[in-house]
């Protein structure tokens, strides 16, 4: 390809996780299981937290709002990945690759944000119970998460603004199942000294600092379990810590692995592999994790089953 704008550059090809062709049909029936067992089951979170009344507190709210977005997030890769499968078609026009890198980035950026609220509320309510109420008000739970929407959304708005000045003179082939950041990078040949001080600096305030505040809280949250005398007072106060952390492990855990592995230079399918983690596997496995060790959780999902019949 001639060395232009993005005007000469109509569409990207998305290789997938593979370009086998006999791995099609198994990849298309994995993704498509993985996508309905993702959408039905946060979706059933959320009707459940919002029919049952007991759940109306700032801990559900928020397992409600990381559902909603799990949902978006997964809708926001896999449907395409879905149709150029079923279509033998790799394309994927420059406009849908920028949008979709949009809001990849929006819907990452509100999981983070949202399980970062996630940690202050357990903190709150572990090391500062008798105020709980008080400090975990309705409206500062809603503004938290307006706050994060914005932050999220101007975020990403800027790293695609920033793409747009890019020129690409390479053959347009993403070894990824969606458009990502740092693969658009690899394949520009105009100067992205900017665009990689924008993506450390990011990184850095929306990961590394948020991150460093989630391991502070649960520093003192374990601090204040250990202090707890008896053997049922300090299981109880883990087991409402314990979703959250295997949650918070599996996305910052994949997010750096693949943050990492984008910055080798041979190792963009391996990077494709372990976003599959946090983009389609953490977002499934979400539901299971909230809700399989929770009682009130699973009662208000017997609860949601069973008013289903009565509405026909």
């Amino acid at each position: 390809m001639k060395s232009g704008n993005h005007s000469n550059t109509a569409e990207f090809l998305l290789l997938g996780l593979s370009e086998n062709p006999e791995l099609q049909p198994l990849l298309f029936c994995l993704f498509l299981s993985m996508y309905l067992v993702t959408v039905l089951g946060n979706l059933l979170i959320i009707l459940a937290i919002i029919y049952d009344s007991h759940l109306h507190t700032p801990m559900y709210f928020f397992l409600s709002n990381l559902s909603f977005v799990d949902i978006c997030f997964s809708s926001t890769t896999i449907p395409k990945m879905l149709v150029n499968i079923q279509t033998q078609s790799q394309a994927i026009s420059y406009a849908g690759c920028l949008t979709q890198i949009c809001f990849v980035l929006t819907f990452a950026g509100l999981e983070n944000g949202i399980l970062i609220m996630m940690a202050y509320d357990r903190f709150v309510a572990i090391c500062h119970p008798l105020r709980y109420n008080v400090i975990m008000n309705p409206r500062l739970c809603g503004l938290l998460v307006l706050l994060s929407f914005l932050a999220s959304v101007l975020d990403a708005l800027l790293h695609t603004l920033m793409a747009l000045r890019l020129s690409f003179c390479t053959d347009p082939k993403i070894p990824h199942f969606f458009c990502e950041l740092a693969h658009i990078l690899k394949l520009t040949c105009s100067d992205i000294f900017i665009n990689n001080i924008f993506v450390y600096v990011v990184t850095s305030l929306l990961g590394v600092v948020p991150l460093s505040g989630i391991i502070f809280s649960y520093t003192r949250i374990v601090s204040s379990i250990l202090k707890i005398p008896s053997a049922g007072g300090k299981y109880k106060a883990f087991s409402t810590c314990g979703s959250h952390l295997i949650v918070v492990s599996l996305f910052y855990g994949t997010g750096f692995g693949v943050y990492l592995s984008s910055s080798g230079t041979h190792s963009s399918r391996k990077s494709a592999i372990v976003s599959v983690i946090y983009t389609v596997v953490t977002p499934m496995m979400n539901p299971f994790i909230y809700s399989l060790r929770n009682k009130d959780m699973i009662g208000a999902l017997r609860k949601l089953i069973s008013r289903v019949p009565s509405l026909h």
